[in-house]
């Protein structure tokens, strides 16, 4: 795995010699076409331009459209919130309110589809000086372990698309009671990274800021790449959030579902299975491509070992990634809707035959789905990379009896259809565990009925 390095902002972290979204092309091209780059951090939110609504502009709408045209990856921040005039006058009193308020949103590029938008969690809440004098109580952290760093900036992005999707480690905050949060304190609180002054002989630096949350995720993207060369951007994503889990300091913090989507996204990637398989997490992926007002039907390899047995918490996480044609000047934005849903049924038959005889729009998005989904349908489906799970706890007779169905449809906007692709391509990742039986054999069970599969087909 390689690493380069660009730079298209000067020493002050400004930009006099033209348009970013121009310099950012030409090194994304340049890096793209001379060293094959497919993972691309770009760590930066311009402070003037905070996401409205409607409309998404800017840098994101260069990132979109170089997503699709080359297959890179982008992985960028929320950007940083350092208050406004009036908010919050209080940072650890109004903490987090102050983040779900118009003046905490995302800064451009994060509002961007096609990428992979990162927020801020906290990972130490002890500055340097409460380490080491513990029975000295002025130095308050403003987030705890977990919790969404007190400068991390939230969604959600055009049509109630989830932003960020992901949360990671970058930094906290403390104030000194004392000082009435005059002064804030960041020694002790940052993330660790190489520094920019590194030929003056400072090799380290300690920075907070969402800025190096989002490294962490750009750094599983390579790992998975070194593991699996041939995934495309879309697998990337899809893939990433489909381990993502919230931590349990963020549910506690941010109890209502939606706010919780709008600071942590779909949350945290848990890397245990990321890269590789166990017998207790199975990750499927596939990659097809679907025309215009279709359906693609998969039945969910479900073992029976996996249904049956004592009751205890099991878990189906289904993710999907596709990258459309974007246009800033259509409220709509993206060129096309790609969604999923994960069913029960009898057989395939009964699923083709429901589906295809919702020919609109409106009668596709009535179709109920499996019960217990984390997200839902509405939230998830705006964006262009969409991710839920469901929990299985107790599974009746009747339900073992039945099949699973992950069906994927994509309708196209009226206007983008001289613009789309005959057979848009997607990514699909589905994640069965079964981490509370220690005894599960999850990956030998899934194995072995593919492989039937498989050899069925071949003697029919």
């Amino acid at each position: 795995m390689r690493k380069f390095s660009g730079r298209v902002l000067d020493a002050d972290n400004a930009n006099e010699t033209g348009f970013v979204e121009n310099h950012v092309d030409a090194a994304v091209r340049y890096f793209h076409g001379e060293y094959g780059c497919r993972v691309f951090n770009l760590s930066y939110g311009d402070t003037r331009k905070p996401y409205a609504g409607r409309h998404v502009r800017g840098l994101a709408v260069t990132l979109d459209t170089l997503t699709r045209e080359l297959g890179v990856l982008f992985v960028v921040p929320t950007g940083n919130f350092n208050g406004t005039a009036t908010a919050p006058r209080d940072w650890r009193a109004e903490y987090p309110d102050y983040l779900l308020q118009s003046g905490a949103t995302l800064l451009d590029p994060a509002p961007a589809l096609n990428v992979l938008t990162v927020g801020s969690l906290a990972r130490w809440d002890a500055s340097f000086n409460a380490q080491r004098y513990q029975d000295d109580v002025r130095e308050q952290p403003i987030a705890r372990h977990d919790q969404p760093s007190p400068f991390t900036r939230t969604g959600l992005s055009v049509g109630g698309a989830v932003k960020p999707e992901l949360v990671a480690y970058g930094g906290n905050w403390a104030v000194n009671v004392q000082t009435a949060n005059r002064w804030i304190l960041r020694q002790g609180l940052g993330e660790i990274s190489a520094c920019k002054d590194f030929a003056a002989g400072r090799l380290l630096a300690e920075e907070s800021g969402t800025s190096f949350a989002a490294p962490h995720v750009a750094h599983l993207a390579a790992r998975i790449l070194v593991e699996h060369p041939q995934a495309d951007h879309n697998l990337l994503r899809a893939l990433l959030v489909a381990h993502a889990r919230w931590p349990e300091a963020c549910v506690s913090l941010l109890t209502d579902k939606v706010e919780l989507l709008r600071v942590c996204g779909y949350g945290k990637v848990d890397d245990t299975a990321l890269e590789r398989s166990t017998e207790q997490d199975v990750t499927l992926i596939t990659a097809d491509a679907i025309p215009d007002r279709c359906h693609h039907f998969y039945e969910v390899p479900l073992p029976p070992e996996l249904l049956e047995g004592r009751q205890r918490t099991r878990e189906i996480t289904v993710a999907l990634a596709h990258s459309p044609v974007v246009r800033t000047t259509r409220v709509s934005y993206k060129s096309c809707d790609m969604e999923f849903r994960l069913v029960w049924a009898d057989d395939l038959n009964l699923v083709t035959r429901m589906f295809n005889a919702a020919t609109s729009r409106e009668h596709y998005q009535r179709i109920s789905e499996a019960n217990g989904a984390r997200i839902g349908a509405r939230n998830r489906g705006p964006g262009t990379v969409q991710v839920d799970t469901w929990t299985l706890r107790r599974v009746t007779a009747q339900r073992r009896a039945q099949h699973l169905f992950i069906v994927v449809t994509r309708i196209d906007e009226a206007w983008a259809r001289e613009l789309t692709l005959t057979a848009e391509p997607y990514s699909l990742a589905l994640v069965l565990r079964d981490r509370e039986n220690a005894e599960a054999r999850l990956y030998t069970q899934i194995q072995t009925r593919l492989r039937a599969r498989v050899q069925a087909r071949v003697r029919g």
